[in-house]
């Protein structure tokens, strides 16, 4: 499929007439044409009939990367409408099965720990232990549908243990250590886990971090599970630690029994971010997440078989599940136990070349942390061979994708935005496509994008609602104890029924890219202007004097807007005057005079989801008067004590706000 042959010469990076010959995006539309009649001139004419003949492009995704899904007629029923779409009626599959159909010495995982321990696992090493913890599985008396619960780091045996479930037909769900026991009770409690599975620590920040006694207190605090199956990952566990141990069960390998199961039977539980009330459990289904994850990985992000694949995630984020499925594309995933930034965030770069990785998934995040210690990335690592680089979590500033486009302007910047609700990306990478600084490529294959105005019509060139028209095989089968949908319903389709609206304020450009600017119900209206944070987040968080940044409306009691800018600076403030005129005068030239904060108010710190979210919405409610433990469960969190902080910042008084 050709390029644009006239591209913009302000985009960033233009695919070479070779990249975009040998990308898995070229051999299926040559797959459409030959084996099914279809051709298509450019990616938007690809991405409408993707849209809009569901059954056709989803069985073609199955039957071009050879997936076993049984084949069905009834390949979509519809006639429901959203949320009630069912997909493949009547056939089965298994998500392991269909994750473990590579075989030989080559290497399926490479795990590396951040002392610079390096381990692999071959193809057959992987599926031999997949298949001895399946059995064991089964000896304890796990059958499908009974619950896994995993409080474990991104490790090789977190993703055995994984794939060993799904191959019983078990559901599956994780947290990440870095949470307390109480806060992974509130996830994995509602679900009644039979087993779980437990680490003894893990390393983040030049550290060994020892869960031995949280892992033991959640066990005692979940009163279904039976088993506790422990895994030695710092080398801590001894004879006083009770129960068996991984390293033993999947000593002796076994070839794996796969159990086959309905299209739509659960796979995992993710959780939202339970910043408000217990986390909601989110249910996904194997045949959905095989279809999304294998074309979203092989289509856009172009992972090819033998590729080196690394996403920097925790086991408490769906983009951890992601990465697994790198495996269904053929590829090497890559587990990393540490942080990213440690040292420092040239730990980025020298991750990759150690790792000699293909794709680099990352958060807009690290990226923005690696430009700002201006090092060159080959200067810290200077065997680097990045083929492309994927950034989510939250916007990309343009700023910082120009920058890793000089820095690297070879590397494809596949930047991408999606949610855990589908498990996936909503737009993201187009390898036959221009890259430009301001936006996403565009919309996914299969996924009806677009931007409502308030009259519920599709907009261009304007800042929208981002609904999806049509329905996706990841989305959520239901929510965990939620057998009315009604909170499923409330959820997405509350303002369009039938019609899935996410919650973020996007634009649909003409050049068919998307931008996304943040969340809708955290979007400013000041003087009758729509504000969107992420322009102001953009420009503020480029000062090498500011580390983070947080900015929300406040409408006040009084009628008057009061809008402050939260500032943690990245060293101590000598002349705050000076400081905060700095970020008054570059929002004013960045962005424009509107866009300037009533209030620069500096603070030690700021708070976050476990997924490094920021917080406008609960602490708007705090501006406004709402008890800290009233908007957001503290276990949801990273630093709790940041959030109640807010309330010393209510005003006092309207009469100077507006």
């Amino acid at each position: 499929m050709p390029a644009d042959s006239s591209p913009a010469e302000d985009a960033l990076w233009v695919p070479s007439a070779e990249f975009i010959a040998q990308s898995r995006l070229t051999a299926y539309t040559d797959y459409l044409a030959a084996e099914r009649g279809r051709t298509f001139d450019d990616y938007p004419q690809l991405w409408q009939w993707s849209t809009t003949d569901l059954a056709g492009f989803w069985s073609s995704i199955r039957d071009f990367f050879d997936l076993d899904i049984d084949d069905r007629d009834r390949l979509v029923d519809d006639s429901a409408g959203m949320p009630h779409t069912s997909w493949f009626v009547g056939a089965t599959t298994n998500y392991a099965a269909n994750a473990l159909r590579t075989s030989g010495p080559g290497i399926a995982v490479k795990s590396l720990d951040e002392t610079g321990v390096l381990a692999i696992l071959t193809w057959d090493e992987l599926r031999l232990r997949v298949g001895a913890l399946a059995h064991w599985f089964r000896s304890q008396g796990i059958e499908p549908g009974d619950r896994v619960a995993a409080y474990v780091p991104n490790i090789a045996a977190a993703v055995v243990s994984m794939l060993a479930c799904a191959a019983v037909g078990a559901v599956w769900a994780s947290c990440a250590q870095e949470y307390s026991a109480d806060g992974a009770r509130d996830r994995f409690a509602q679900l009644e886990p039979k087993i779980l599975i437990a680490a003894d620590g893990y390393h983040y920040g030049g550290k060994k971090h020892d869960r031995r006694a949280q892992a033991t207190a959640l066990a005692g605090a979940l009163d279904s599970v039976e088993t506790v199956l422990w895994i030695d990952n710092l080398g801590y566990l001894d004879a006083t630690t009770a129960g068996p141990r991984f390293d033993e069960v999947t000593a002796s390998g076994r070839e794996p029994e796969y159990t086959r199961v309905e299209f739509d039977h659960p796979l995992w539980v993710l959780f939202s971010s339970g910043t408000t009330g217990r986390p909601k459990g989110i249910v996904h289904g194997h045949g959905g997440i095989v279809l999304e994850h294998t074309k979203f990985l092989g289509l856009h992000a172009d992972l090819k078989p033998g590729a080196t694949f690394l996403w920097l995630a925790t086991p408490s984020w769906m983009v951890w599940n992601v990465q697994v499925s790198g495996l269904l594309c053929g590829a090497t995933i890559v587990t990393y136990d540490g942080s990213p930034a440690w040292p420092d965030p040239a730990q980025l770069w020298r991750i990759t070349d150690k790792l000699d990785l293909d794709f680099l998934g990352t958060s807009a995040a690290s990226l923005i942390a690696a430009q700002k210690l201006d090092a060159h990335p080959r200067d810290v690592a200077p065997g680097l061979r990045l083929r492309a680089i994927g950034s989510t979590g939250s916007p990309l500033p343009p700023s910082t994708a120009q920058w890793v486009s000089q820095m690297l302007p070879e590397v494809w910047l596949a930047s991408a935005s999606g949610g855990t609700d589908i498990c996936s990306a909503f737009a993201g990478g187009v390898p036959t496509e221009p890259v430009y600084a301001d936006q996403i490529q565009g919309p996914l294959l299969g996924v009806a994008l677009a931007a409502w105005n308030a009259d519920g019509d599709p907009v261009l060139n304007e800042t929208g609602e981002m609904v999806v028209t049509r329905p996706m095989p990841s989305m959520p089968l239901f929510f965990w104890d939620d057998p009315a949908f009604t909170k499923y319903t409330a959820a997405y389709f509350d303002r369009y029924p039938g019609i899935w609206r996410h919650g973020d304020w996007i634009t649909v450009t003409d050049r068919g890219g998307v931008i996304v600017h943040g969340r809708s119900d955290a979007t400013m209206n000041r003087q009758g202007v729509r504000i969107g944070s992420g322009e102001i987040y953009e420009v503020v968080e480029q000062l090498d004097q500011v580390r983070d940044s947080l900015i929300v409306g406040v409408e006040l009691a009084d009628g008057g807007y009061w809008m402050p800018l939260f500032v943690v600076p990245s060293h101590p403030v000598p002349d705050p005057d000076t400081f905060t005129k700095t970020i008054r005068d570059t929002i004013r030239v960045g962005v424009s005079p509107r866009h300037v904060p009533d209030d620069v108010i500096v603070v030690d710190a700021l708070p976050h989801t476990r997924t490094g979210k920021k917080l406008e919405v609960p602490v708007k409610r705090i501006l406004q008067g709402a008890d800290a433990a009233t908007v957001v469960n503290p276990q949801a969190i990273d630093d709790p004590g940041a959030l109640i902080r807010f309330e010393t910042f209510r005003p006092q008084t309207t009469s100077t706000w507006g």
